[in-house]
């Protein structure tokens, strides 16, 4: 066998590594065949190259989920599960690449006299910390609302009204961590829901994996050891006893979306009350009847300065905030980012024509372009909705990532995708006791799903849980999924869509709602902006019907159908019930 340098070796490694084949890597480096596949089997080159095909996948796959907003609680562990396989696959190639090293230079020696030896991936530790590398990393891929943000990093107080799905969570958790990296600053994350702040905790152990090849370790709270000192990020849902101890830059999300907001804020102040910490709260819109849109609209400030017989100040009007972010003399940083500025701000992640065409012209304007929805018109209203809101990890007897989440019975209500949209599945933890709640402990949307693939998510669940009934809307596009569910579990209840069946649907969910005997975790706000699109109609006979802008074509307000699908299978009380039992009730038409 010839002999071969150690340079004309690692040439070889390196076009191997990068996909060349051994005829290719014979003929450019005139290195023997049977020398190139020895090379391969004694150092292990496949292994290597297997292993960056692979974390390339996983990688992609990790950027995917990050990017989708409401994730479920599936997606959220499944994003934790592929963050752990990277660190695993990272320190394999850490090893493998050591050995290399060492069997190409065994005599090489680091500046002590000691051989080198390969380092796994450090956990934390970011005290040898290249600036300019994370600034980089940093800028990589952000649009210019996202660039905006950053330049007025050092606002006191930022409020941002956001389009849905624009990458606020994932900025925001980006530049939590590079500010704490330059400063050593601790950043706490305030959500309605443990599930919601996991979302950041996701994103940043995978930015520290991928941009440092750092492991993050830590839960409630991850220390950074950084050039300045240590910075912890804190965890925590709105209902944290522990909240007001801390004290750091605050983020808060989807804060129109959180009940009792008004002692949210108190803590939220308490723990950036110092000069020197931030506050920075950004949602999609509610309503104007949220405890949150005095302070976005400046009337909670000029209620004060009224009282101090102070002149009132004319806030900045939507389209200047659309077109910059104004500071007010409150010291609030506001902004106005819809879906058609994030696309003129270089987003270029969405079709807006496609979208005006699946989604009813109220629902765009309120997922999309920030209105703000007029509940006046709604069944329900968001101060009783408001009261439906939880965090799911309250209940110890429901365990999201456990095989069996729940021991106890539950109801399931599915809604069909229609030709645009997508299909809706809720799971309900039904009342043990008479007048007792229900619980939505799972809710899964799919997109672009066939039939049969709907119905084994809906056998899945079946095998999770210890399932009761399954309400399914037959009517059209759901009747293919019915009738493959109805052959594993019979006894699904198929609802075919009549003016009377909707009327008890939507009745029933009144009579549940009023009674604040139904709760959802925070993190999922399209339901509750689901209920919010359901308004009365009168159809060409005279009578009342209920309508959330539904057809063929569009299905929305799914996650709030799904659960009256589900609800319906408790008869109706009496209003002068006496907890005996209860009494089915009928209502008419013009009801």
């Amino acid at each position: 066998m010839a002999k071969y340098s150690d340079q004309q070796k690692n040439e070889a490694k390196s076009l191997y590594l990068k996909g060349h084949k051994v005829p290719e890597i014979e003929k450019q480096l005139s290195i023997e065949r049977r020398t190139l596949y020895l090379w391969i089997k004694n150092d292990g080159w496949n292994i290597v190259l297997n292993k960056e095909d692979t974390r390339y996948t996983i990688k992609k796959r990790i950027r995917l989920l990050a990017e989708r907003e409401d994730k479920t609680e599936l997606e959220i562990k499944e994003l934790d599960h592929l963050i752990e396989n990277l660190i695993k696959i990272e320190n394999l190639y850490s090893r493998l690449s050591s050995k290399s090293d060492n069997s190409d230079n065994s005599e090489r020696s680091d500046n002590s006299g000691k051989k080198r030896r390969g380092r796994k991936p450090k956990k934390n530790d970011f005290s040898d910390l290249d600036e300019v590398g994370l600034m980089e990393h940093f800028f990589d891929g952000l649009f210019d609302y996202q660039r905006d943000c950053w330049e007025h990093l050092n606002e006191r107080i930022r409020n941002i009204l956001k389009s849905r799905q624009i990458g606020m969570t994932w900025y925001f958790a980006r530049e939590a961590f590079t500010n704490a990296l330059l400063t050593g600053d601790n950043q706490i994350f305030l959500s309605a829901s443990r599930a919601q702040s996991d979302v950041f905790r996701e994103y940043i152990k995978f930015f520290a994996l991928d941009w440092f090849d750092v492991e993050l370790t830590g839960k409630d709270k991850i220390e950074l050891i950084t050039p300045k000192g240590v910075a912890t990020l804190y965890f925590l849902s709105t209902n944290s006893s522990t909240a007001q101890s801390y004290h750091g830059h605050v983020y808060i999300d989807e804060y129109f979306w959180i009940p009792k907001f008004k002692t949210l804020k108190k803590v939220a102040t308490a723990m950036a009350s110092q000069k020197r910490w931030r506050k920075t709260f950004f949602s999609t819109p509610s309503t104007k009847s949220h405890e949150a849109y005095t302070m976005w609209s400046g009337d909670e400030y000029n209620e004060r300065m009224k009282r101090a017989d102070k002149p009132i100040i004319i806030f900045p009007d939507r389209d200047e905030l659309r077109k910059k972010g104004i500071r007010g003399e409150d010291l609030q940083w506001r902004r106005i980012i819809t879906i058609e500025d994030a696309e003129h701000e270089g987003c270029d992640l969405f079709n807006i024509e496609q979208l005006k065409v699946e989604y009813s012209e109220d629902e765009y304007r309120q997922l999309f372009m920030c209105y703000f929805i007029d509940d006046s018109a709604s069944v329900f209203k968001f101060s009783q909705l408001e009261k439906c809101l939880t965090d799911l990890f309250e209940f110890k007897d429901i365990d999201p990532d456990a095989a069996k989440p729940y021991a106890g019975p539950v109801w399931i209500g599915y809604d069909p995708s229609r030709s645009r949209d997508g299909a809706c599945i809720v799971v309900l933890a039904n009342p043990q006791k008479h007048r007792g709640k229900f619980r939505v402990i799972e809710k899964i949307t799919l997109h672009n799903k066939a039939w049969q693939y709907q119905a084994e998510t809906i056998k899945e669940l079946c095998e999770k849980y210890n399932v009761r009934h399954i309400g399914i809307d037959i009517t059209g596009p759901g009747d293919g999924v019915g009738q493959m569910v109805q052959q594993f579990f019979p006894a699904a209840e198929c609802i075919f869509y009549t003016q009377e069946k909707k009327n008890q649907l939507v009745l029933k969910a009144i009579q549940v709602i009023d009674d604040e005997r139904i709760l959802w975790d925070s993190k999922w706000s399209d339901i509750a902006a689901g209920f919010l699109q359901i308004h009365r109609s009168v159809t060409a006979g005279g009578s009342i019907t209920y309508v959330a802008s539904r057809s063929d074509l569009t299905g929305h307000a799914d996650a709030a159908w799904a659960i009256m699908h589900a609800l319906i299978n408790e008869d109706f009380i009496l209003p002068d019930d006496n907890g005996e039992g209860k009494c089915s009730f009928t209502f008419s038409n013009a009801a």
